[in-house]
């Protein structure tokens, strides 16, 4: 009997134990993710899920296939789509008149459609110049893809209105007869925005907030600060020629302003393909500060009140080229187009739409030759990275909705884009439907790499169902393991898709992880507006593409400029 009574007791002891293992068990797990929603997980736990589903996954590796590489430089106009995927905003409306390339702050619509609606007016003013009715046609263009469209010859309107004379001297550079018609349509001014808490402890600190101290406050890691493409944006330009002076106003791309850039770039933690990607990082409390036009940050309630305005640069004030060797007549109705503009109605109507503010700044750039900011352009590209690798993974959607012209132009998208990439990076591909197939283990991209990118992107066929979070689940765990050999390195996802994932993991599954790795996961969507994919690049800042089979190509290229 007694002996049964132990048998007992240590049976209820085991019991016992069992149960308090559990309960610290579960209490630990419980209390360790206290205050944390259920995509907010740990470093392990997040490599740990990442194992788990990459294991769920049928991975294949596919054979390694060259192609044939081409070594010619990037032509810009064999990327750029038919001019007419950029809207006329205003139709001529006689059979003489000028088409008139405009920037997107005034050729748009409500707030920034003021040059819109001064060319209606002068439309409907009857104006005849030697017995002739005359009218213009604005196209709404942003300046950078107008000046791509200008040099390269693809497509030449009468006359062109960027939002700053750097634009009109790269177009000069270019050997394109430039004549400058009006220096100023209107007023307008670039400037650093900069959270009012963070401006003023900054002020304390050096005393006034301007590109020097900013670029200062940059390099010593003091302050978080975004800007956008120079390529592309006009206040990106402009911004990266205020910091190049700042460094040797003498000489922009010498050694001494080099070595300044460098430093600066190093801490600086985002380059925006557009200014709503910016802003929004702004708003996420990732950025301290980023580049803005005045007219912009009057009409943003949400600026106002919380962050303060420090203007930099040239002015943004318009100025009107003619382009090419236009006719007596056509120059002529230019040069009347700029004198209706500049009626003091139309002035009062600009002061009301936010522009004409800040009339007291004065450019603090001389005046720098196209070929200088092409060349400073370049150095960009060259040193955005601040000497940092990039590893990148491309995430191609071969499901059988891709089949026909979306696979053609995803092909021809990433062939074209593949010049972009950078012989200092890395690169590897995965392409998927119901499966995953890693086409192109990551690896340096030197000419054998790019080869057999070539080669798997000429190798890719269309069919199956949609496994799109399956493929970034593949990227990651390839990314990871690079991370492991070269942590220095900084890692970015492309995914290319048309359609919602219909097969595999799900955005719920992947987000925590996607959040903890912080790997930035830019989204591309071929002729469809795909939520899953915004939502994935809105977390961790990357940009998110729509893209319809004309423009892709273009769109691809802009943004592997910028991030690669």
């Amino acid at each position: 009997m007694a002996g049964k009574g132990k048998g007992k007791a240590l049976v209820v002891l085991g019991a016992i134990a069992v149960a308090v293992f559990a309960l610290v068990y579960f209490g630990i797990s419980l209390t360790s993710n206290i205050g944390k929603t259920q995509t907010q997980i740990t470093s392990e736990d997040a490599a740990k899920q990442l194992d788990k589903l990459y294991k769920n996954i049928t991975v294949t590796t596919a054979e390694q296939i060259k192609g044939q590489i081409d070594l010619d430089p990037v032509a810009v106009g064999d990327s750029l789509p038919d001019i007419s995927k950029f809207p006329v905003s205003v139709t001529n409306t006689t059979d003489h008149f000028v088409e008139i390339f405009s920037s997107t702050e005034k050729s748009g619509t409500g707030m920034n459609g003021w040059l819109n609606e001064v060319a209606t007016d002068f439309n409907k003013s009857n104006i005849a110049m030697n017995g002739k009715p005359v009218s213009v046609k604005i196209r709404n263009i942003a300046s950078g893809t107008a000046t791509d469209y200008i040099r390269s010859g693809k497509y030449v309107p009468d006359a062109f209105t960027p939002s700053n004379e750097l634009w009109g001297e790269i177009v000069k550079a270019q050997g394109i007869p430039t004549q400058l018609v009006s220096k100023r349509l209107v007023g307008n001014v670039a400037g650093i925005v900069t959270n009012k808490t963070k401006y003023d402890e900054l002020v304390n600190k050096y005393g006034s907030l301007n590109v020097k101290t900013i670029t200062d406050a940059i390099a010593d890691n003091e302050l978080a600060m975004g800007y956008t493409d120079p390529f592309a944006s006009s206040t990106g330009l402009n911004f990266l020629v205020a910091a190049l002076g700042t460094f040797d106003s003498s000489d922009l791309l010498g050694e001494k302003a080099v070595q300044g850039f460098e430093k600066f770039q190093a801490n600086v933690p985002f380059i925006a393909s557009t200014t709503l990607q910016m802003r929004d990082a702004a708003k996420s409390g990732m950025l301290d500060a980023f580049i803005l036009e005045y007219q912009t940050y009057v009409n943003a309630p949400d600026l106002k009140g919380s962050y303060v305005f420090t203007p930099f640069g040239v002015r943004h004030d318009s100025p009107l080229y003619a382009l090419g060797d236009l006719p007596q007549d056509k120059l002529d109705i230019i040069k009347k187009f700029a004198e209706f503009v500049e009626q003091d109605r139309y002035q009062r109507l600009a002061e009301e739409k936010g522009f004409n503010g800040l009339d007291d700044y004065n450019s603090e750039l001389n005046a720098v030759d196209g070929s200088v900011l092409s060349s400073a352009q370049k150095l960009w590209k060259e040193k955005k990275d601040g000497n940092k690798p990039i590893a990148a993974v491309f995430v191609a959607d071969v499901s059988g909705s891709m089949n026909g012209e979306p696979l053609n132009q995803l092909k021809d998208s990433l062939l074209t884009g593949q010049k972009y990439l950078g012989r200092d990076n890395s690169i590897g591909f995965v392409s998927y439907s119901s499966n995953v197939s890693i086409n192109l283990p990551i690896g340096k991209y030197d000419a054998n790499q790019q080869s057999m990118f070539v080669g798997a992107i000429n190798s890719l066929q269309a069919s199956g169902g949609t496994a799109t979070f399956d493929g970034i689940v593949v990227a990651m765990k390839m990314l990871q393991d690079e991370l492991a050999l070269h942590p220095d390195v900084r890692p970015l996802i492309f995914v290319l898709s048309d359609g919602e994932t219909n097969e595999g993991h799900s955005l719920k599954d992947i987000r925590g992880i996607i959040e903890n790795f912080k790997i930035p996961v830019y989204t591309i969507g071929y002729n469809a507006n795909i939520q899953a994919l915004e939502s994935i690049s809105s977390i961790n800042e990357a940009a998110s593409i729509n893209a319809d089979t004309e423009d892709v190509v273009y769109k691809i290229s802009n943004l592997l400029n910028v991030q690669m």
